[in-house]
Protein backbone atom coordinates (compact mmCIF):
# COMPACT_ATOMS: atom_id res chain seq x y z
CA UNK A 1 0.00 0.00 0.00
CA UNK A 2 1.57 3.46 -0.63
CA UNK A 3 1.98 5.98 1.74
CA UNK A 4 -0.62 9.28 0.96
CA UNK A 5 2.72 11.15 -0.08
CA UNK A 6 2.77 9.05 -2.73
CA UNK A 7 -0.88 8.80 -3.74
CA UNK A 8 -0.96 11.04 -7.44
CA UNK A 9 -2.44 14.44 -7.06
CA UNK A 10 -2.58 14.96 -3.64
CA UNK A 11 -3.05 18.40 -3.40
CA UNK A 12 -3.44 21.20 -0.79
CA UNK A 13 -5.56 23.58 -2.85
CA UNK A 14 -8.75 23.38 -5.41
CA UNK A 15 -8.38 22.79 -9.21
CA UNK A 16 -8.73 26.18 -10.60
CA UNK A 17 -11.90 25.93 -12.78
CA UNK A 18 -13.50 23.21 -10.98
CA UNK A 19 -16.88 23.01 -10.01
CA UNK A 20 -16.70 21.15 -6.39
CA UNK A 21 -20.33 21.04 -6.11
CA UNK A 22 -20.86 18.71 -8.53
CA UNK A 23 -21.72 15.09 -8.38
CA UNK A 24 -18.72 13.15 -7.58
CA UNK A 25 -16.73 11.04 -5.29
CA UNK A 26 -14.01 12.95 -3.13
CA UNK A 27 -10.77 11.97 -0.73
CA UNK A 28 -9.83 14.29 1.71
CA UNK A 29 -7.52 14.83 4.84
CA UNK A 30 -7.40 17.00 7.61
CA UNK A 31 -4.31 17.26 10.04
CA UNK A 32 -4.36 18.36 13.64
CA UNK A 33 -2.40 21.88 14.33
CA UNK A 34 1.79 21.19 14.62
CA UNK A 35 0.36 17.03 14.50
CA UNK A 36 0.00 17.31 17.54
CA UNK A 37 -1.57 13.70 18.92
CA UNK A 38 -4.59 14.92 20.30
CA UNK A 39 -7.00 11.98 19.18
CA UNK A 40 -6.01 9.19 20.78
CA UNK A 41 -3.29 6.94 19.94
CA UNK A 42 -2.59 3.53 18.29
CA UNK A 43 -1.44 0.36 19.52
CA UNK A 44 -1.21 -3.22 18.43
CA UNK A 45 -2.66 -1.85 15.04
CA UNK A 46 -5.25 -0.43 16.02
CA UNK A 47 -6.79 3.08 16.89
CA UNK A 48 -7.56 3.75 20.35
CA UNK A 49 -9.71 6.58 20.44
CA UNK A 50 -10.06 9.31 23.53
CA UNK A 51 -12.47 11.59 24.05
CA UNK A 52 -11.11 14.26 21.28
CA UNK A 53 -11.51 11.24 18.48
CA UNK A 54 -14.62 10.27 19.52
CA UNK A 55 -15.88 13.53 19.25
CA UNK A 56 -14.58 13.97 15.55
CA UNK A 57 -15.97 10.58 14.19
CA UNK A 58 -19.43 11.32 15.61
CA UNK A 59 -19.38 14.88 14.45
CA UNK A 60 -18.33 13.38 10.97
CA UNK A 61 -21.36 11.25 10.83
CA UNK A 62 -23.08 13.73 11.97
CA UNK A 63 -22.37 15.81 8.95
CA UNK A 64 -25.08 14.58 7.30
CA UNK A 65 -27.59 16.70 9.07
CA UNK A 66 -26.87 19.85 8.20
CA UNK A 67 -25.85 18.81 4.83
CA UNK A 68 -28.51 16.44 3.17
CA UNK A 69 -26.97 15.92 0.11
CA UNK A 70 -23.59 14.12 0.74
CA UNK A 71 -22.97 10.71 0.89
CA UNK A 72 -20.33 9.39 3.40
CA UNK A 73 -18.39 6.54 2.83
CA UNK A 74 -15.21 4.96 4.27
CA UNK A 75 -13.39 7.42 7.18
CA UNK A 76 -10.88 6.83 10.06
CA UNK A 77 -9.92 9.17 12.47
CA UNK A 78 -5.97 8.59 13.39
CA UNK A 79 -4.30 10.10 16.33
CA UNK A 80 -3.72 13.38 14.27
CA UNK A 81 -5.16 13.50 11.19
CA UNK A 82 -8.43 12.46 9.82
CA UNK A 83 -8.87 10.56 6.11
CA UNK A 84 -12.26 10.84 4.54
CA UNK A 85 -14.25 9.57 1.21
CA UNK A 86 -17.57 11.35 0.60
CA UNK A 87 -19.73 12.04 -2.59
CA UNK A 88 -21.46 15.36 -3.11
CA UNK A 89 -24.88 14.52 -4.68
CA UNK A 90 -27.50 16.28 -6.73
CA UNK A 91 -30.36 16.34 -4.01
CA UNK A 92 -33.21 16.04 -6.77
CA UNK A 93 -31.55 13.00 -8.35
CA UNK A 94 -28.90 11.37 -5.13
CA UNK A 95 -26.62 9.06 -6.94
CA UNK A 96 -27.91 5.60 -7.28
CA UNK A 97 -24.14 3.62 -7.08
CA UNK A 98 -20.99 4.51 -6.85
CA UNK A 99 -20.16 4.26 -10.51
CA UNK A 100 -23.07 7.11 -11.29
CA UNK A 101 -21.23 9.27 -9.10
CA UNK A 102 -18.14 9.06 -10.49
CA UNK A 103 -18.78 9.91 -14.26
CA UNK A 104 -19.90 13.48 -13.97
CA UNK A 105 -17.07 14.76 -11.90
CA UNK A 106 -14.17 13.17 -14.02
CA UNK A 107 -15.61 14.45 -16.87
CA UNK A 108 -15.75 18.32 -16.00
CA UNK A 109 -12.25 17.71 -14.42
CA UNK A 110 -11.21 16.58 -17.85
CA UNK A 111 -13.37 19.44 -19.97
CA UNK A 112 -11.10 22.40 -17.37
CA UNK A 113 -8.05 20.01 -17.85
CA UNK A 114 -8.16 20.20 -21.51
CA UNK A 115 -8.55 24.00 -21.62
CA UNK A 116 -11.63 24.22 -21.93
CA UNK A 117 -13.61 27.55 -20.83
CA UNK A 118 -14.25 27.82 -17.88
CA UNK A 119 -18.13 29.31 -18.38
CA UNK A 120 -18.67 27.09 -21.02
CA UNK A 121 -18.08 24.23 -18.25
CA UNK A 122 -20.06 25.94 -15.82
CA UNK A 123 -23.03 26.50 -18.22
CA UNK A 124 -23.24 22.43 -18.95
CA UNK A 125 -23.91 22.04 -15.41
CA UNK A 126 -27.33 21.73 -14.25
CA UNK A 127 -28.56 24.01 -11.21
CA UNK A 128 -28.37 22.42 -8.32
CA UNK A 129 -28.55 23.09 -4.46
CA UNK A 130 -25.61 21.16 -3.24
CA UNK A 131 -22.75 22.50 -0.93
CA UNK A 132 -19.30 23.10 -1.94
CA UNK A 133 -16.51 20.33 -0.91
CA UNK A 134 -15.04 23.31 1.27
CA UNK A 135 -18.15 24.09 2.60
CA UNK A 136 -18.35 20.54 3.82
CA UNK A 137 -15.24 20.30 5.33
CA UNK A 138 -15.12 24.40 6.81
CA UNK A 139 -18.08 23.37 8.58
CA UNK A 140 -17.08 20.27 9.79
CA UNK A 141 -13.27 21.84 10.78
CA UNK A 142 -15.85 24.28 12.06
CA UNK A 143 -18.01 22.50 14.66
CA UNK A 144 -15.24 20.35 15.61
CA UNK A 145 -12.54 22.91 16.66
CA UNK A 146 -15.94 24.90 19.35
CA UNK A 147 -16.82 21.78 20.32
CA UNK A 148 -13.50 20.82 21.38
CA UNK A 149 -12.43 24.37 22.91
CA UNK A 150 -15.56 23.64 24.91
CA UNK A 151 -14.44 20.58 26.43
CA UNK A 152 -10.68 22.37 26.89
CA UNK A 153 -13.01 24.87 29.21
CA UNK A 154 -15.06 22.00 30.74
CA UNK A 155 -13.69 19.07 30.88
CA UNK A 156 -9.65 19.68 30.85
CA UNK A 157 -8.61 18.94 27.46
CA UNK A 158 -5.53 19.14 25.94
CA UNK A 159 -4.96 23.01 25.45
CA UNK A 160 -5.04 23.88 21.61
CA UNK A 161 -1.74 25.71 20.38
CA UNK A 162 -4.54 28.49 18.65
CA UNK A 163 -6.03 26.21 16.17
CA UNK A 164 -7.39 22.63 16.06
CA UNK A 165 -6.79 21.57 12.51
CA UNK A 166 -4.31 22.88 10.25
CA UNK A 167 -5.41 25.60 7.63
CA UNK A 168 -5.60 23.82 4.80
CA UNK A 169 -6.69 20.30 4.08
CA UNK A 170 -5.88 17.64 1.49
CA UNK A 171 -8.28 16.69 -1.36
CA UNK A 172 -8.48 14.60 -4.79
CA UNK A 173 -11.15 13.68 -6.63
CA UNK A 174 -11.94 9.76 -7.44
CA UNK A 175 -11.73 9.78 -11.41
CA UNK A 176 -12.86 6.14 -11.72
CA UNK A 177 -13.93 2.56 -9.93
CA UNK A 178 -10.12 1.44 -9.60
CA UNK A 179 -9.06 4.87 -7.64
CA UNK A 180 -12.20 4.58 -5.46
CA UNK A 181 -11.27 0.81 -4.55
CA UNK A 182 -7.55 1.67 -3.81
CA UNK A 183 -8.52 4.94 -1.53
CA UNK A 184 -11.09 2.46 0.60
CA UNK A 185 -8.22 0.10 1.26
CA UNK A 186 -5.95 3.26 1.96
CA UNK A 187 -8.13 4.01 4.36
CA UNK A 188 -9.04 0.80 5.74
CA UNK A 189 -5.03 -0.47 6.12
CA UNK A 190 -4.05 3.12 7.53
CA UNK A 191 -3.78 2.08 10.78
CA UNK A 192 -1.49 -0.87 9.75
CA UNK A 193 0.92 2.06 8.25
CA UNK A 194 1.30 4.19 11.06
CA UNK A 195 5.20 3.15 11.87
CA UNK A 196 5.56 4.72 8.59
CA UNK A 197 2.74 7.36 8.27
CA UNK A 198 4.79 10.73 7.27
CA UNK A 199 2.00 12.24 9.65
CA UNK A 200 3.49 10.25 12.65
CA UNK A 201 5.92 12.31 14.78
CA UNK A 202 7.85 9.91 15.84
CA UNK A 203 8.40 8.68 12.18
CA UNK A 204 8.94 11.81 11.00
CA UNK A 205 11.73 11.97 13.85
CA UNK A 206 13.85 9.19 12.94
Amino acid sequence: METLSKLPNRQAYCLQGYDYTLAGGYFVTLVAKDRRMVFGDVVADQVVLNAAGELIQSEWIKIVDRFPSIMLDEFIVMPNHFHAILFLTNMRERVESVGAGLVPARKQMDEVKSGKDKEDVERGVQERAAPTLSDVVGAFKSITAVRYIENVKTNSWLPLNGQLWQRSFYDRIIRNEEELHHLREYVHFNVAKWPQDEENPVYVQR
